[in-house]
Formats: structure tokens, sequence, C-alpha cells
């Protein structure tokens, strides 16, 4: 096989196919500062600056996000990071990062999948919201239908950035704590699968990738999540009981699988955890394609850097088929 580009080993993978080697990605990488010794340009101090300045920082971040996938060898870049903080500059900041991701990587010789955020369904519920939801499931479940509803089309931003060029989207409502979901698989065929369906329907009509993510345990709900058609399923949280051999086995040959080597380990657990994690992970999704190895969330702040190139190490001796 010829040598491939990042974003054509992602889509292989995406599709059910098997590229030359497993890919890698992570949805966040929030350890620029201990890597790099720099950080991504966020501030609400950013909100007013003119135009050429907030596509200066925009570029910054464009260098970052590729420095981030040059050095472990990302085939997906999630661009969800811009300068200001408010509406709808924001929205085209993320765009003018994206253009500038893909311009700068293909001055290189490169090229990778591009995503960011579109996910508009019912997630699990914080705070307030919390109380709201519960007191709609038992007394007015016709208005959490039109909440449901009013969520597929309050915001265009989506479909905004789908036009202007993104690959793909990252589908990022966590459905489950680590002991079940939030919704019993009843409540979840009726609050949230016709619409989840509805929305990949919509991306895949626009040609872009789907990978639906979620934290906890998927299980009772996962047969539900997959007849919605995502390309890919995320993380295979091992923390939520949700075992990659078994996923693998049932629905391997209906939706590619990312993970899921435990994050919980990476941070607290010894080496030979993580190597161990690493390699159930690596051995049952690998086989016949569709698999990305990748943590079972994301590099988040506190992991030690060590554990993350420990991991990336593991994935360089063993990626390929």
């Amino acid at each position: 096989m010829s040598k491939l580009t990042h974003k054509e080993r992602a889509i292989l993978a995406l599709e059910g196919r098997q590229p030359d080697f497993v890919p890698t990605f992570e949805l966040a990488f929030q350890l620029t500062e201990e890597v790099f010794g720099s950080s991504f340009n966020q501030s609400v101090d950013y909100n007013n600056l003119s135009e050429p300045d907030r596509r200066e920082l925009c570029r910054l971040n464009a260098e970052l996000y590729l420095a981030i996938a040059e050095r472990y060898e990302h085939s997906i870049i999630m661009v969800a990071i811009a300068p200001s903080t408010v509406f709808p500059q924001r929205a085209q900041e993320l765009v003018w990062t994206m253009k500038s991701i893909r311009d700068i990587a293909r001055r290189r010789g490169e090229d990778y999948l591009l995503v960011t955020h579109g996910d508009t369904t019912l997630e699990l519920p914080e705070g307030k919201w919390l109380e709201r939801m519960i007191e709609l499931l038992a007394d007015n479940p016709a208005q959490l239908h039109v909440e449901a509803e009013n969520r597929m089309f309050r915001s265009a931003l989506p479909l905004y950035l789908g036009q202007c060029g993104f690959d793909g989207f990252a589908l990022c409502a966590d459905y489950a704590f680590n002991a079940n979901p939030f919704f019993a698989p009843e409540q979840f065929a009726e609050f949230v699968t016709p619409y989840l369906k509805r929305l990949i329907a919509a991306y895949r009509g626009m040609e872009k990738y789907v990978i639906k993510h979620s934290d906890g345990n998927l299980m009772p709900i996962l047969e539900q999540i997959v007849q919605c058609e995502p390309h890919a399923i995320h993380s295979l949280d091992p923390q939520g009981g949700m075992d990659i051999a078994a996923v693998k086995s049932r629905y391997g040959e209906k939706v590619a699988l990312c993970g899921n080597v435990n994050c919980g380990l990476m941070q607290t657990g010894t080496d030979d955890e993580v190597l161990a994690s690493c390699e159930y992970a690596m051995r049952h999704g690998k086989p016949g394609g569709g698999f990305i190895f990748c943590t079972s969330n994301c590099v988040f702040k506190g992991m030690p850097p060590e554990r993350y190139e420990l991991m990336i190490d593991y994935w360089r001796r063993h990626r390929y088929y």
C-alpha cells in the first residue's frame, strides 16, 4: 500500500476498513503547557480585538494543534478552541483555525481529518437542569420533546461549520454514568434516539464523518446508538464497564470503534497497568480494521505527560496490520 495521508488513514478506519496501520487521535490534549511550553489562545480579553489580531491568534492556535498532531501522529484533529468566547465571531474563528491547519499541513505535505463539536441531543443533565429534566420526565414528557426538538434547530452553527469545510463532527453529549445510562432504554428510545438519528442523517447527507462520544456505561443503549449510524463510537469507557472485546464482537461490522485505553490508569495506575490496558484495546479493537486507538476520554490536565508518551510508544510498536 502506498503511503497514506493521515486523513486517508482516518477515513478508512471510520468506514470500517483496514488502513496500513491503526490511526490515533484525542478529543482534547490539555497538556500543551507541560509538553510544548505554550497554551491555546482563548480569553474574554480577546472578544474585542480587531479581526486581523484575532486571525493571528487563530493561526497560532492552528500551529499548536499541528504541533500536537505531528508529535503524536494524530490522524484526526478536533478543533474546539477559538480566541473569543462570544458568538458569532467565535464560530468564524473556528473556521479560520480549521483553514489555517489545513493550509499549513498541506504545505508540509500532510492532511488531517478536521472535526469539531456538533451534538444537539439531550445529554446527562447537570445542576438545575437535572431537577428540571426529572420533573419533565415525570410530569410533562411532551415538553421534554419540545426541548429536544428546539435543540435540533435553535443553532445553525454545526451546519455552518460543515458548509465551511470541516470534515466531520464529534458528538459529545454524554449519556451515561459509570454504572448505567441516565435515561432508561425506553426513555432513551423516546427522547434521544429519534433526534440523534435525524442529526446523524443530516451530517451524513452533507458527506460529513460522525464520531459519537459518550463516557460511562452505554451497554443498555448501545444498540440504539449504533442503529443511528454514526461512523464511530468513542470512547468505550472501561471505567464504565465498556469491554471493547464484547463491543467489537457484536458491533464491529456495523460501526468503527475509538478507544479504550483506561484514562484512570493513565493518571493513577502503574506503567504495567497502562500497558496492559493498551494491549487489551489494541488486541481486541485492531483485527479487521474499523478501529482508532486512543484514550477512554482525552489527555486531560493532571495526567503525567510520560504516561501518554508510554501509550503512544506502545501504539507505534503495535499499530501496523
